[in-house]
């Protein structure tokens, strides 16, 4: 789900990702037709090979592709450029770090608190637990260059990430964490607009009732419950981009 803020920084271009090199050049090739659609694309092990990457790292290009609707992922077959008919009805989980840095900008985390507490009753169903059992929560506030832009409110159910509170996330982001955790995610997510509260607005540096925008995002792995995060932006900073391909 990209996000852009509204002004211009005049940083240089941090360099991109290493899977966000495999994407560009693969949805360039793409784009130049390259491979026509159902024509069957390089192997993982091909484009390990030529990007000397990992193969987590082509897994999570390619499967990011596919959520995009560019590609289709056949087990045991291969890749193939997608059939154009095909119509891209998702948003992709993305590392909103790498966003930031992609755009030449600077990331900050700040972690207000990181622990575990007891699932209340109106969480614990949501994560698969019982009430009362152990969740790791913590609250995380994302800066671009030294303006607020997020705040993420997140439970994790320990028995998909037991050391989570281990991690460092000033270092790296849950997301980005959980991500090369937890293999073979799926989605749900609810967006809305909302007036901030007291505590939104001091951390988001907004006046308080400010609109944001919240994105209310269920993550599940192989059918357990992973996560479930509240991410609140100021509505004056934030922007969600989609793309429709008919």
């Amino acid at each position: 789900m990209p996000a852009a803020p509204s002004r211009n920084a005049a940083a240089p271009r941090a360099a991109a990702a290493p899977y966000v090199r495999v994407k560009q050049f693969i949805r360039s090739r793409l784009q130049q037709g390259r491979w026509p659609p159902g024509a069957l694309m390089p192997s993982e092990a091909e484009l390990v090979a030529q990007f000397g990457v990992s193969r987590m790292t082509v897994n999570r290009a390619l499967r990011e592709l596919q959520s995009e609707g560019l590609v289709e992922r056949v087990q045991g077959v291969g890749t193939f450029a997608a059939r154009v008919q095909r119509v891209l009805s998702t948003l992709t989980i993305r590392d909103l770090q790498e966003e930031i840095e992609a755009r030449g900008h600077r990331h900050r985390a700040v972690v207000q608190f990181k622990r575990s507490e007891p699932a209340p009753a109106t969480l614990a169903p949501q994560l698969a637990l019982a009430v009362g059992a152990t969740v790791f929560h913590t609250l995380i506030v994302h800066h671009e260059d030294g303006v607020p832009l997020q705040l993420e409110d997140r439970y994790v159910n320990p028995a998909a990430a037991p050391d989570y509170l281990q991690v460092d996330f000033e270092q790296t982001t849950p997301t980005r964490y959980l991500l090369e955790r937890v293999p073979d995610w799926e989605a749900h997510y609810t967006l809305q607009a909302s007036a901030a509260s007291a505590r939104e607005a001091r951390l988001l540096g907004i006046a308080g009732g400010d609109c944001c925008l919240v994105v209310v995002r269920h993550t599940a792995s192989r059918g357990l419950p992973v996560t479930l995060a509240r991410l609140v932006h100021p509505g004056s900073r934030y922007q969600l981009h989609g793309r429709f391909r008919p």
